[in-house]
């Protein structure tokens, strides 16, 4: 059995604050020191965190956008192609009328805009996950009650614990964490 080694980078440091406001600030604080790769936990969400974080990605809504046009073009081609093989002519009407299409269509179309919603949420968010080494931080479970948590990550390019330890202190948070320890890289 391997000995742990102490030169084993964390999985990052995380600190914990009393005050929203306050994580908000650290978070553009962080930014501005050249950390990127940051995330914050709160009870409820915060007014300027997600442009605080940099959050910008729209691969969800690119995802749901593409399930809503599978789901109309496949709505569509299910019903023309049906006219091919069960052509049912009444009362003289043309058997190809797309506005009667249009229905069954949007309807495929709503279907599969939330199925691909929701699995790509689930995807993107790497769920379900059941456990996350911050769920191992010393009062962490306070996070739904009254506790605001910022994590700078160890795979950030900047990161240096020491470095990130000093500069989340300045902050003046009520602790800093080690939040647990990465693979060694090979």
């Amino acid at each position: 059995m391997r000995e742990p080694e102490a030169h084993l980078q964390p999985f990052g440091l995380i600190a914990e604050f009393d005050d929203g406001e306050r994580l908000v600030e650290a978070l553009r604080k962080a930014h501005a020191a050249g950390f990127s790769r940051l995330d914050s936990y709160s009870p409820y969400p915060l007014e300027g965190m997600p442009e605080a974080l940099g959050f910008h990605d729209r691969r969800l809504a690119l995802l749901t956008l593409a399930g809503g046009i599978f789901g109309a073009v496949f709505g569509y081609g299910m019903q023309v192609f049906a006219i091919g093989d069960f052509p049912i002519d009444i009362g003289g009407r043309p058997l190809f009328a797309w506005q009667s299409f249009l229905m069954v269509s949007f309807e495929l179309a709503v279907l599969f805009a939330v199925l691909a919603a929701v699995f790509g949420m689930l995807v993107l968010n790497r769920l379900p996950r059941l456990h996350h080494p911050v769920f191992d931080v010393p009062g962490f479970e306070r996070v739904n009650v009254d506790r605001f948590f910022l994590i700078i990550f160890g795979d950030d390019a900047s990161f240096e614990p020491a470095f990130a330890r000093g500069f989340l202190e300045s902050l003046a948070p009520r602790a800093v964490h080690t939040v647990g320890k990465a693979e060694e890289p090979e």
